[in-house]
């Protein structure tokens, strides 16, 4: 990882969290979800209030200017006035050049936000052309084919890489699989990135699949690396161990911050997406990629990670 960078104003940029190419693009390991943008509260929740549009603009827009240059989002991010595609289209078009935004298809949402079946193969182009119509884009940076399940995948992939071929896709990843469902779609494309939930105490369980997604030289995009088992409602508390509250307390920094670090020194493969529509949030979770934990630090961290499971 690199030493940390400022800004013209002092204020830590992304570049303090290092760097990562996802394929050829290059982007820092910090960068932003874009789940949270377009309501208030929980995620995907159908009565949860719009969020105004101008804040989550600005957000976006703050974000960029922190220097992050990885967004993630998807089609069905969206409250029943706004979709995170429509906010980011508005607040960053003409986009910058080192910007990349990936995105997810398989799941939809019909109009009122109930979850629809994940798509089938034949149904992925017009998933991938509704991602390239709200962003005002003729192709995507990177799409996930994200999972739900444990059924095999190479049928949707293959369709995905027919799209890579067609020009529309540039780079193919995958979401919220199970580690036989790499093996299968490397068998069909090269496979840029896997973003699976995980996190400190979140799914120890998982460690050997993060590894070996470093080993192959594919980016390991944790979701819920804060929220941990609170998922879309947020943190529930529990991260609040003595253990947890100590080192953030020895850095001057929130068991948030810690967490994100932690999650970053898991690897030089490792990314992080943490979402929120508060600026202020948004500059802490920037910050917190120039934090370096120290080997001590790491291995009670790394203990309470694995007492989680």
């Amino acid at each position: 990882m690199t030493t940390a960078t400022t800004g013209s104003t002092g204020t830590t940029t992304a570049a303090a969290s290092g760097t990562w190419t996802l394929g050829d693009l290059r982007i820092n390991r910090i960068g932003f979800g874009t789940m949270r943008l377009p309501q208030e509260g929980a995620a995907f929740d159908p009565d949860a209030a719009p969020r105004d549009p101008d804040r989550a603009i600005g957000v976006l827009r703050r974000a960029v200017e922190l220097g992050v240059n990885h967004l993630d989002t998807a089609a069905f991010y969206f409250s029943r006035l706004r979709s995170a595609n429509e906010l980011i289209n508005r607040a960053l078009r003409p986009y910058p050049e080192d910007l990349v935004i990936t995105t997810k298809v398989g799941p939809g949402r019909g109009p009122s936000g109930e979850w629809l079946p994940h798509a089938a193969p034949e149904q992925l182009r017009g998933q991938v052309e509704e991602n390239l119509r709200q962003l005002g884009r003729d192709h995507l940076d990177v799409v996930n084919l994200r999972i739900v399940g444990a059924d095999p995948i190479a049928e949707r992939f293959a369709a995905l890489a027919d799209l890579q071929r067609a020009g529309l896709i540039r780079h193919l990843g995958l979401s919220n699989i199970h580690p036989h469902h790499l093996a299968e779609a490397l068998a069909v494309a090269p496979v840029v990135c896997v973003q699976n939930m995980y996190g400190l105490g979140v799914r120890p369980e998982c460690d050997t699949f993060v590894r070996t997604c470093g080993e192959q030289g594919i980016a390991f995009v944790p979701f819920y690396s804060i929220a941990g088992p609170g998922r879309t409602a947020g943190t529930d508390g529990s991260a609040a161990a003595e253990e947890l509250a100590a080192v953030a307390r020895a850095h001057g920094a929130s068991t948030a911050q810690i967490r994100l670090a932690w999650t970053l020194h898991r690897g030089p493969h490792m990314l992080a997406i943490p979402g929120t529509g508060d600026p202020d949030h948004l500059a802490a979770n920037v910050a917190a990629g120039a934090l370096r934990l120290s080997g001590e630090e790491l291995a009670l961290l790394d203990g309470l990670h694995r007492r989680a499971g």
